[in-house]
């Protein structure tokens, strides 16, 4: 059984949403988050303290992203997935790299410096500049999505659900607002698909369950 450590709407929700678009059974594990914080326990499993962290026989991964690629390839084959010789290759890798790299990594800034940290260490020009990186980031998306309903490969596929979250994400901290018109649309249809409904659906339940409460979101 495949094992997720996951807390409400973290990066984490990325390869819940794989596991529920490929149908794989797997046990979701809340935490508080911060966990490194609110959940000391957790680091005698994951040292790091970070969300996500996936247990899989030997396997043990922390990157979210990576975790998709990892699902799609181990319990494939998946239309989730672009094979090396599809010429949209390189397009569905660079997504799968630039949803974290380029997408989350500002707003995790935008996030600790707006809500995460106390009041007096919180920062509103650090978080405004971070804010205007991912928007500017976040061009390549609306580009991207311009003539297209996916994001390479003529369908949808992990790709979408990595760069997804970051809508997820950005929606939750208030900065949706400013997404461009063919980001926002694409954003809707994401929302709309039942794999992506029934990843919501298990981390509101499994946060029931386990007492979890969710954190706080704009």
């Amino acid at each position: 059984m495949i094992t997720l450590y996951h807390c409400d709407a973290a990066r984490s929700f990325r390869p819940l949403w794989m596991l529920e678009e490929m149908g794989l059974p797997y046990e979701l594990k809340m935490l508080p988050f911060p966990p490194r914080v609110f959940a000391k326990e957790y680091l005698a499993i994951n040292p790091l303290g970070t969300i996500p962290y996936l247990i899989d026989g030997e396997t043990r991964m922390t990157e979210s992203s990576g975790i998709c690629h990892y699902l799609g390839t181990r319990y494939g084959p998946t239309p989730l997935m672009v094979d090396a010789n599809d010429p949209d290759f390189g397009a569905f890798l660079n997504w799968m790299y630039f949803s974290d790299a380029t997408l989350t990594f500002p707003q995790t800034l935008v996030l600790r410096y707006s809500q995460l940290e106390p009041e007096e260490r919180r920062n509103p020009q650090v978080a405004g500049d971070y804010a205007k990186w991912f928007l500017g980031r976040l061009r390549a998306v609306e580009a991207a999505t311009a003539n297209a309903g996916a994001l390479c490969a003529g369908r949808f596929t992990a790709a979408d659900i990595v760069i997804g979250y970051a809508l997820r994400l950005a929606e939750s901290i208030g900065l949706s607002r400013d997404f461009g018109p063919n980001v926002a649309a694409y954003w809707t249809r994401l929302q709309q698909r039942d794999g992506f409904k029934r990843a919501v659906a298990a981390e509101r339940k499994a946060g029931i369950e386990q007492n979890v409460a969710p954190r706080l979101r704009a």
